[in-house]
């Protein structure tokens, strides 16, 4: 059975109440439920987990090496600031997908900017909740080699 981790950075323990305007109503537990349940239709085991300490991401991706196939990234703010994840994704070589709930290029300039894109795979962005199982398929795609 393949495995995913669905690793999500600061503040999206916040979802359904910060800016739900832009980030929506669903909680994180939700969403982790949407995740959970998607990769049971998948045939996939999901973990979830988040953190608000870029260190605690970057352990998190150190451990998927060897123990899953594939990780959906929402690294939240510190995809724009942080050279630690981008590093550690380079480093470990676990393919990672990007994932972003409102459209980052679409809002300041300063998201325009990423530091996990030239080590992911590809990024989903801009779609909500959705994204999640969107970059669950696309994860799963890219490690049966459809491309």
């Amino acid at each position: 059975m393949r495995k995913m981790l669905i690793l999500n950075g600061p503040n999206l323990n916040l979802l359904g109440l910060r800016e739900p305007e832009i980030y929506g109503h669903r909680t994180l537990a939700n969403v982790e439920a949407l995740c959970v349940a998607h990769g049971e239709r998948l045939g996939v085991s999901v973990r979830c987990v988040q953190s608000n300490h870029e260190g605690a991401l970057v352990d998190e991706i150190h451990a998927a090496r060897g123990t899953v196939d594939g990780v959906v990234l929402n690294a939240g703010a510190y995809t724009h600031s942080s050279i630690a994840l981008h590093d550690a994704i380079a480093g470990t070589q676990v393919p990672v997908v990007e994932l972003h709930l409102s459209n980052i290029h679409a809002r300041e300039s300063f998201r325009h900017q990423s530091f996990i894109a030239p080590v992911a795979i590809g990024m989903i962005c801009g779609f909500g909740v959705r994204g999640y199982t969107l970059a669950m398929d696309a994860l799963l795609s890219h490690l049966e080699g459809d491309r």
